[in-house]
């Protein structure tokens, strides 16, 4: 289903054009998608529209709270991909219900596993919606875009 989501994430969302669920469920299958990995990949994103179309996902919270992490979650998401999410909240890029946002979209992916890959991916697709509600949100979308996109180290001045 992943790679379903990143094919729809990469082809549509940055284009004015979007087709309708049904026209594009035919082309995802004529592309080789599984049916079932095309319905899981639209009910996630269908999520991912509500969840961020909550206000307080933006807002940024009076007080930090601590994290604890569940069994469920450390045996699915690696520590690489939590340490990542954890820089996130400490550089102000992700606030704390962006992150629990990214952990329950993550949580509700079917493989056994989310890598660095994938938590990269799934943070860009939030922060994507969240870069329509302002500029400093834009800015951190572009932030994650070039982390992910670019695979060469940054430079530090």
């Amino acid at each position: 289903m992943f790679e379903v989501l990143v094919y729809m994430f990469e082809n549509y969302i940055d284009t004015q054009f979007r087709p309708d669920e049904n026209t594009l469920s035919r082309e995802l299958s004529a592309a080789g998608f599984d049916e079932r990995d095309i319905n899981g990949a639209f009910d996630w994103f269908n999520q991912l529209e509500l969840m961020t179309n909550e206000p307080e996902v933006f807002e940024n919270p009076k007080h930090v709270s601590t994290r604890i992490f569940n069994d469920d979650e450390l045996k699915k998401i690696t520590g690489e991909s939590l340490g990542f999410i954890l820089f996130l909240v400490q550089a102000n890029i992700l606030n704390t219900a962006q992150r629990e946002l990214v952990l329950d979209l993550a949580m509700n992916l079917p493989q056994p596993q989310i890598g660095i890959e994938e938590m990269r991916w799934i943070v860009l697709m939030t922060t994507w919606g969240a870069s329509k509600s302002g500029p400093d949100k834009t800015k951190d979308y572009l932030f994650i875009e070039d982390a992910l996109l670019n695979k060469q180290k940054p430079t530090l001045h």
